[in-house]
């Protein structure tokens, strides 16, 4: 595996970020993304979702990001999908995320769970933003999407080809955020 180098450089790069990235599951993600008034509807209505606790990505010039994670169907986990991305142009740093995809239907549910997905050039994510630093403690931690972090201003969701991507920072920095090329892999439970 070719990306393993970029994504510890990903990992160096996060330089000890104050979310402990490597204790983190699924349902801690899952709870992360349920605190935000955006995101919590998808849970509601949706027919199924792949939940990434951590996904790596670092890069200079060429890219990669690597990150494993479990696929629910009603609320019950159906198997592991592992997601990778290359990508070349300019980009430099690295981070480290979470990332969650929403099946509006079945047919989404299907597609995606066949064996081999791939999100086009068009796909792209809604960045959720998490006041974990400043509101940790007595009042919880909260969640919010916003087009931008420090704009604070909503986000507009909606499903792209029967798919909703949420992403959320742990750490790190990178100058490069499309999902578009991300490549992912599903083996069902036995």
């Amino acid at each position: 595996m070719k990306h393993v180098g970029f994504i510890t450089l990903a990992v160096m790069m996060m330089a000890a970020s104050p979310v402990s990235v490597f204790a983190d599951s699924h349902a801690d993600t899952i709870a992360v993304f349920k605190k935000s008034p955006v995101v919590m509807p998808f849970f509601e209505t949706a027919y199924g979702y792949a939940v990434f606790p951590m996904v790596g990505k670092g890069g200079l010039f060429v890219g990669a990001a690597y990150g494993k994670g479990k696929v629910f169907r009603g609320g019950t986990a159906t198997g592991i999908a592992t997601l990778a991305k290359m990508s070349l142009g300019y980009q430099v740093g690295g981070q480290a995320f979470r990332e969650i995809i929403f099946f509006k239907d079945q047919r989404a549910y299907d597609e995606f769970t066949r064996g081999n997905f791939e999100f086009d050039a068009n796909a792209s994510a809604v960045a959720v933003t998490a006041g974990m630093q400043a509101k940790a403690g007595s009042m919880g931690a909260t969640a919010g999407a916003s087009v931008l972090p420090s704009t604070g201003k909503q986000a507009g969701t909606s499903y792209y080809k029967g798919m909703a991507v949420f992403v959320q920072t742990i750490g790190g920095l990178m100058l490069e955020a499309a999902i578009g090329g991300q490549t992912i892999t599903f083996e069902p439970y036995p």
